[in-house]
């Protein structure tokens, strides 16, 4: 069995709410490995968006280990934070993101300005590439308001993709959706993640998704209580 990428190891969060504190992790642990298509389902406020967080290097535990790549980012500066994000890890949000005022190419070309070692020629490859996996080269000039909910969602995909990631984390990515849009939407990022061998987490509270998903892992009041193979993972 392959390393794990990514392992949150007895990870513990609290937040202050005015006079209250929030214990959002209560001793989460969690490995992924390369390849994995996960899905982590539970009900609103069970701890989903704040372990998304802890893997994606956005927030730090108070107490546990988060490692990333066998680096534990909880000790490194923000600098490095920010530096793995932007390498290894791509983010798909349900409210999409998009710049408006941006076309889709626009859109999907923001994260890699910030690669300052990638030529224009590159950076342009990797924008068609991008939009040809998700199916909107046709659309690259249009402005995100000219397109559906699914539309939308695509771009985002595109743009966490373009970096060529090692982990897309996707925060309730059907959540805006209609049911069929969510399943096509489900369908590409299978499609993409047999495809590219990128692995994905991507949070959810809809379990009729959950038959399409290898891996199922519930969270509940911030503890993990079941992590199983879904029935995708059956099937395949």
């Amino acid at each position: 069995m392959s390393t794990p990428f990514v392992s949150l190891i007895d990870v513990h969060k609290s937040y202050r709410l005015g006079d209250t504190r929030v214990h959002a992790l209560r001793g989460a642990s969690l490995d992924l490995r390369p390849g994995e298509f996960t899905a982590l389902v539970g009900p609103s406020g069970s701890g989903k968006s704040t372990l998304l967080n802890m893997v994606g290097c956005i927030d730090e535990p108070d107490r546990g280990s988060v490692l990333l790549d066998g680096a534990d980012v909880a000790h490194l500066p923000d600098d490095g934070r920010a530096r793995l994000r932007n390498e290894k890890i791509g983010f798909i949000f349900q409210s999409f993101n998009l710049v408006p005022v941006l076309d889709v190419y626009e859109n999907v070309e923001l994260p890699l300005l910030i690669q300052p070692r990638l030529d224009a020629s590159e950076r342009r490859r990797r924008i068609r590439q991008a939009l040809d996996d998700v199916h909107l080269a046709d659309f690259a000039r249009q402005l995100p308001d000219r397109l559906s909910g699914g539309q939308r969602q695509r771009v985002a995909i595109a743009r966490a993709l373009v970096t060529a990631p090692r982990l897309v984390l996707a925060d309730e990515p059907t959540a805006n959706l209609d049911s069929a849009t969510a399943h096509h939407i489900v369908d590409l990022m299978i499609e993409l993640n047999r495809s590219r061998a990128v692995t994905f987490l991507f949070s959810t509270h809809d379990e009729k998704l959950m038959g399409r998903v290898a891996r199922v892992v519930h969270i509940s009041d911030g503890v993990i209580v079941d992590d199983g193979i879904g029935p995708g993972g059956r099937a395949a």
